[in-house]
Order: C-alpha cells, then sequence, then structure tokens
C-alpha cells in the first residue's frame, strides 16, 4: 500500500493522469458534436451531460494512469523486463552476483559480508568459503589470467568482464567481475567496465541459461564506489539497455528480473521507470 501511496504522489502520474482525463473529454465532445449533427439533439443535456462526461474522462484517465507491476514484454525480441523489489536469493532461476577481477571471497575481511557476494556466500553456501572457492577454480579454468597483483587474498587478476558459471541446483549462479581489485584489496568500477562487463555476462546466460529467466541485483553501489556516478535509477536503466542491446542480436533469456533493494526501491521513480521500459519496444 505504501508503495502505490509514492507512486500516487508523483508529478508523472498526475501529468499522465491529467493528460488521459482531458484527452478523454475531447474524444467524448467530438463524439456529442457528431451525434448531435446526426441525429439531432440527445436527449441528456445541461449539468447532467456534464457530470456523465467528467465522471467517465476521469475513470479513463485513472484506468491510464494507475500504477502498475514494473514490467514490460517485448515481440522483438521476444523477452520480458521485470522490476520488483524482493530477495535475490529467493528467486526461483539463475541469479547474477557480482564480485571483482580477482574473485576473493574472504569474509568479512575483503568481501563486506552485507554486500551481494558476501549474502550469497552465507544463504547458498551456509558460509563454506572453502566450497565456494572451489566451484570457483573449477568454473575459471581455461579462462586467461590477465596479471597478477601484490596483496592479501587472491592475486589473479582474471579481468572486468570475466564471468564464472557454478551450479545451484537446478539452476546457475553467474559470478560477474565488474569492478577491478587494487593492492589495498578496493574494489573500484567505472560505467565503462560495468558496460563491457554486461555484455559478456548476456553471452554467457545466452550460451548457458537455455532461455530460463535471469535474476540480477542493482549494480554500481557497495565497494564498486559508483553509487555516486551511477544512483540505483541509473544503473536500472543501465541493466535494462544493455540487455535489450543484447537481445536484439541473439536471444538472451526469456525474462530478465531486476531485484531492487526495498530502501533503494522506495526512492525510485516507478512511473519513470514503466515508460523506460515501455520506450525500449522496437518503432
Amino acid at each position: 500500500m505504501s508503495d502505490l501511496a509514492h507512486d500516487l504522489r508523483t508529478w508523472r502520474f498526475w501529468r499522465w493522469f491529467l493528460i488521459q482525463t482531458f484527452s478523454s473529454v475531447g474524444v467524448l465532445a467530438v463524439l456529442l458534436e457528431l451525434t448531435n449533427f446526426i441525429f439531432g439533439s440527445i436527449p441528456i443535456q445541461g449539468w447532467p451531460l456534464a457530470i456523465t462526461i467528467a465522471v467517465i474522462s476521469i475513470a479513463y484517465g485513472l484506468i491510464r494512469a494507475w500504477p502498475r507491476p514494473i514490467k514490460q514484454e517485448y515481440n522483438s525480441p521476444n523477452t520480458a523486463i521485470e522490476i520488483v523489489k524482493g530477495d535475490l536469493f529467493g528467486q526461483e532461476c539463475n541469479i547474477v552476483v557480482g564480485t571483482c577481477d580477482t574473485f576473493d571471497t574472504a569474509v568479512p575481511n575483503i568481501i563486506a559480508k552485507g554486500s551481494v557476494q558476501g549474502q550469497a556466500l552465507e544463504r547458498l553456501y551456509g558460509g563454506d568459503t572453502v566450497q565456494l572457492d572451489r566451484e570457483l577454480v573449477a568454473a575459471l579454468q581455461g579462462k586467461a589470467v590477465e596479471a597478477t597483483i601484490q596483496k592479501s587474498g587472491k592475486m589473479e587478476k582474471y579481468g572486468v568482464g570475466t564471468v564464472a558459471t557454478l551450479r545451484n541446483g537446478a539452476h546457475r549462479l553467474y559470478f560477474l567481475a565488474y569492478s577491478e581489485m587494487n593492492e589495498d584489496n578496493e574494489a573500484q568500477s567505472t560505467p565503462d567496465g560495468i558496460w563491457r562487463s554486461l555484455a559478456t555476462l548476456w553471452e554467457e546466460v545466452s550460451r548457458t541459461a537455455n532461455g530460463t529467466a535471469v535474476a540480477i541485483p542493482v549494480i554500481g553501489g557497495g565497494q564498486s564506489r559508483l553509487s555516486q556516478v551511477m544512483p540505483a535509477q541509473d544503473s536500472i536503466r543501465f541493466i535494462v539497455m544493455s540487455f535489450m542491446f543484447a537481445s536484439r542480436t541473439k536471444k538472451v533469456c526469456d525474462q530478465l528480473r531486476i531485484l531492487v533493494h526495498p530502501r533503494e526501491f522506495d526512492r525510485l521513480d516507478r512511473l519513470e521507470l514503466q515508460a523506460f521500459l515501455s520506450s525500449m519496444r522496437p518503432s
């Protein structure tokens, strides 16, 4: 209910509501004029007619502008995008987990316990770092090491954009390296690095997901230190554009689900995001 109240207070809702309401008034006025011209006077006149037009127009405006789930289905490409508030690790689908290019896993010394990767370790592996490391090593076999770095923890750098694909029951975990680790174990990223990383992610999803839906968190915050440059609203648009461009080349998956933390979700302009999703349909 609080989400609905938030949307009803936005300028975008009221702007769209007024546009649709007055559009309805205009259409009804034209129809009444034609009816009056063709058939003579209509049976209802004066205030009753004005009230009828107002009720119909307001109802139409509300129906058209009323907030709905942030979701858009596309025919070309044949896919769907949904932006939801929820638990990333409660999704029954493939999941994307952001990480750094060294694929460090040590919590809390290197990886923050509250980060998406820290939660993945706790929720999906019961805190078993050894098991996660074993699976990451297997997934990274055959991938080139671009450089080594002198620091505590892992020292081999696979490069931004590397994807380690792990099994998670019937689904997959895509550990996506979109930030670069330095000698002080500080992870940093750039918009360009995230864009390139997403491109390689969609290639891997297309190759391995067999069309199954993919859930991805809002990326760019946390340890990557991009929250000021790319707030959640912009990060979501970034992910959507990257996914749609990749999907127009070849199918990535049936659905992309962008999971937003409740605290961030409450600050989103959700009607603007729905308008953005709609704008991505081919003209």
